[in-house]
């Protein structure tokens, strides 16, 4: 059952972290692990530790660094999608530089995207127009707002079987899984969360992820290994689902759709 495996979900960045692909690449090969989604690491993209964080051109630099740093790795390295990690510029114009993802993300103690402001939407507008996943970590409250938002128009991946965003049950008993468009991504989750999900809805929708550097991607493989999927089922999660969402293989690279 091996095949091509991703991990759909990994920190890759050495602005303000030393996480440079050299060292993702040598836990990938230890894991047997083909390639990788890849963000920005959240300390290359806004200080997290400041509630009232304001952008400065020197974040806003370091920003583009970081995420011009995982695009290049996607343009240069075999199996290698990388998302633009998208803050309150919202710029929408290096979506169409051919990333394949969109990571989102914050905590309830870290400053605020802007929701209210008019480029949040134009920057959304051009997310649906290219058809990019938006692997969305927010407050269960915001998760809620995001979804209702994007009314389905683009695919969203809840990581940690939703643990960061008010939890699987939660989610759960909102009707959050129900929706055919939000998928999931395995990443630290615990192997009960993970059985309900495909017992309930299948592996259609569920991603193999590590969230490197806080999960180590062999371990974290290991547990998809002891779910005892079919052959099929196992493709789908290690791989054909997050390549579809992605398209990987079937845009050119540097380009929208």
């Amino acid at each position: 059952m091996k095949g091509l495996i991703i991990d759909s979900h990994m920190h890759c960045g050495v602005e303000n972290v030393d996480q440079p692909f050299e060292l993702i690449r040598s836990y990938l090969d230890r894991g047997g692990i083909d390639g990788a989604c890849l963000f920005a690491p959240v300390e290359d993209i806004y200080d997290r530790y400041d509630f009232g964080f304001r952008d400065t051109p020197g974040w806003a630099a370091c920003r583009q660094r970081a995420n011009e740093y995982v695009l290049g790795l996607q343009q240069s390295e075999a199996h290698v999608s990388g998302y633009y990690f998208v803050w309150n510029d919202f710029r929408k114009e290096e979506l169409g530089k051919g990333y394949r993802g969109i990571k989102w993300h914050r905590h309830e103690y870290e400053p605020e995207y802007h929701y209210d402001e008019p480029e949040c939407e134009a920057f959304l507008q051009e997310a649906y127009r290219l058809g990019l996943p938006v692997v969305l970590e927010e407050s269960f409250e915001n998760t809620l707002y995001f979804l209702k938002r994007v009314k389905g128009r683009i695919p969203v991946i809840i990581p940690h079987m939703g643990a960061l965003n008010g939890g699987f049950a939660a989610l759960f008993r909102a009707g959050v899984w129900d929706d055919d468009t939000v998928h999931a991504d395995t990443a630290l989750a615990g192997a009960g969360e993970i059985t309900r999900f495909i017992e309930k809805y299948g592996v259609d929708r569920l991603l193999f992820g590590s969230d490197f550097p806080f999960g180590i991607p062999g371990q974290e493989l290991a547990k998809i290994r002891l779910l005892k999927l079919s052959d099929g089922e196992w493709e789908k999660v290690v791989s054909g689902n997050v390549l579809k969402l992605t398209g990987a293989g079937t845009r050119g690279e540097g380009k929208g759709p």
